[in-house]
């Protein structure tokens, strides 16, 4: 009975404690990660309640290590983190859903002294990261984070397929815990000049309807061991 007891003291104490619900899909336990409640529609909604962290790389990675960690301490941490969201192409079917295939730190410039572009300083990691999970039946492209806007003509310094800012440091959070991390994201502009929150918001709903069958792929991927983690 005493055992019981702290087992159900312990489960409190997590729920209470820890502010990232995990999601059992496809037999494994998954935390989903976004950053606006904007981009949480009422198709996802159905399926999974994420963990908010706010937007840019610095929220994402303060508030994604912190969740972490708090797992962690509870020896609960997932088996996959899904990074998901809208992102920015000018490349890119605009309201198509992609998976990640590579993500790069766009703020980081550190060739003044001699180090590749995009590359951290003394981190051994190079300056494009690969992301060696698929998803099967889902586009795929290259990500660039960073705490900018992209639009216009500043597509014009970006090597990757398409833009965000939060992938990077979600990563870098899953990396500290050992944890992978799939990212899908809905392209919700770059055809045109952003000029107004709404140029933003206005595919947002056909995003979430398709990021949400993307999330039912993904959990056939998983129950059929067609995505091993």
């Amino acid at each position: 009975m005493k055992k019981t007891r702290n087992r159900n003291a312990q489960a409190d104490a997590f729920s209470e404690t820890v502010e990232a619900k995990l999601t059992a899909l496809g037999g494994r336990d998954l935390l989903f990660v976004m950053a606006a409640e904007a981009e949480y529609g009422p198709h996802l909604k159905q399926r999974f309640a994420p963990f908010m962290t706010g937007v840019g790389p610095v929220e994402a990675a303060v508030e994604l290590t912190a969740a972490l960690a708090a797992l962690d301490q509870y020896e609960r941490l997932p088996h996959l983190v899904v990074s998901l969201g809208s992102a920015g192409s000018r490349v890119l079917e605009q309201t198509e859903i992609y998976q990640a295939i590579s993500v790069s730190y766009r703020d980081m410039d550190a060739s003044p002294l001699g180090f590749e572009k995009g590359a951290t300083p003394f981190l051994d990691l190079p300056a494009t990261v690969p992301l060696p999970l698929r998803i099967p039946g889902i586009r795929e492209a290259s990500l660039s984070t960073g705490a900018n806007i992209v639009s216009g003509s500043a597509y014009d310094a970006i090597a990757a397929d398409m833009v965000d800012m939060e992938s990077y440091a979600c990563l870098r959070a899953c990396m500290r815990f050992d944890v992978p991390l799939v990212v899908l994201r809905g392209i919700s502009d770059g055809k045109t000049e952003l000029r107004h929150v709404g140029d933003w918001t206005e595919t947002l709903h056909v995003i979430d309807d398709r990021l949400a069958s993307a999330v039912d792929r993904l959990g056939e991927a998983l129950a059929e061991g067609r995505l091993k983690l």
